[in-house]
């Protein structure tokens, strides 16, 4: 009881922190000038707008640690674990921010995120469903390459990737209250400084936005978002049955349900056109919910309650569902499968505006 004391009024002043700082930078904006580097790339809004955001989350996620070394033992930040978490998201970080100064080539961004793949697999924190490690490799740096990218490809307007990632990192920590009691408060701590940041910055990300996040806020929620996953949802503690990997594959599926659907959208349309999926452009899933007449607001209402919907179906199926049959499974995998054809079908019937 005290440490869940302890830990809310961290959040409370951790937000309170959250929203001065961006409030500040913003106010400081023309003094310190930090924007795309490449503002003539096709956007839905015009880049010219200060790109604070990450510096806010990466900021108070240090801030989190160093409250975690005053109030809670310190053995656990000295484990291969601890070590891999900040480091990966450290690195995407600051390959984010490189990238919102100096344009950097696609091919630099990619080795990056293999690199951060690779450290987690070095650390042992990688995907674990075949009895062929091999396989479990692959499909780590598959999944970490995939949702960082993901991630900065659904920032693509206001109040969009925030509340999305936002919604799957408190399904995440519900699952590390339940299924880790032992090193919880560690992880809690610094997912609760992430909320803070996060839930202040969607105070000015909300359109009209007065600031983004940047590659540099993507890249680093990305990177938490493919980490913690993996450990808590990917290889959650589970009963192990015949559909043991086809069970945690659908909690991923339906919990990433928004963000996944735009990237396989974008990427599907942008190869039939013979386009790179990784060149920005006015093509994504909101774009489209946009030109057929949804106003910015409503727009971002309906990643919201489509991302309040999955990760609340992805917590029954964990938690109430540990042993779900494969017609159970098709059942709740009928949700992300329903938002992929009607969004999809979108972007194929709605043309953009001239």
């Amino acid at each position: 009881m005290e440490n869940a004391l302890l830990l809310f009024l961290f959040f409370t002043y951790t937000f309170l922190l959250g929203f001065l700082l961006h409030k500040y930078l913003i106010n400081r904006s023309r003094t310190y000038n930090l924007h795309k580097a490449n503002i003539s790339g096709e956007r839905w809004e015009r880049q010219s707008k200060p790109i604070f955001g990450g510096i806010t989350f990466f900021s108070l996620f240090i801030f989190g640690l160093i409250n975690y070394v005053v109030f809670f033992p310190v053995d656990i930040l000295i484990t291969g674990e601890s070590i891999a978490i900040i480091l990966v998201v450290t690195i995407s970080f600051l390959m984010g921010l490189a990238d919102d100064l100096l344009n950097t080539s696609p091919l630099f961004k990619f080795g990056m995120q293999l690199g951060a793949a690779l450290l987690l697999i070095y650390f042992g924190i990688y995907i674990s469903i075949f009895s062929d490690d091999t396989l479990n490799y692959l499909l780590t740096i598959l999944w970490v390459v995939g949702i960082m990218n993901s991630i900065n490809m659904l920032d693509n307007m206001d109040a969009i990737t925030t509340p999305s990632g936002l919604f799957i990192l408190l399904f995440i920590g519900l699952l590390i209250g339940i299924n880790t009691p032992g090193d919880m408060w560690f992880y809690l701590t610094i997912l609760i400084s992430i909320y803070a940041s996060m839930g202040s910055f969607l105070i000015f990300n909300w359109h009209p936005s007065k600031m983004y996040m940047g590659d540099n806020g993507s890249q680093f929620l990305g990177a938490v978002l493919a980490v913690l996953s993996i450990m808590f949802i990917w290889n959650q503690p589970i009963t192990p049955s015949p559909h043991t990997g086809l069970f945690k594959l659908a909690s991923v599926i339906i919990a990433f349900t928004m963000p996944l659907t735009d990237t396989v959208t974008v990427s599907i349309n942008r190869l039939l056109k013979g386009k790179s999926p990784f060149v920005g452009g006015k093509d994504h899933t909101t774009h489209h919910l946009s030109y057929a007449g949804l106003s910015d607001h409503m727009v971002a209402w309906v990643f919201i309650i489509g991302s309040l919907i999955s990760v609340t179906l992805a917590f029954v199926l964990t938690v109430y569902f540990p042993d779900a049959s494969l017609s159970t499974l098709a059942i709740f995998l009928a949700w992300p499968a329903i938002i992929f054809v009607a969004l999809y079908s979108l972007t194929r019937i709605v043309k953009p505006n001239k």
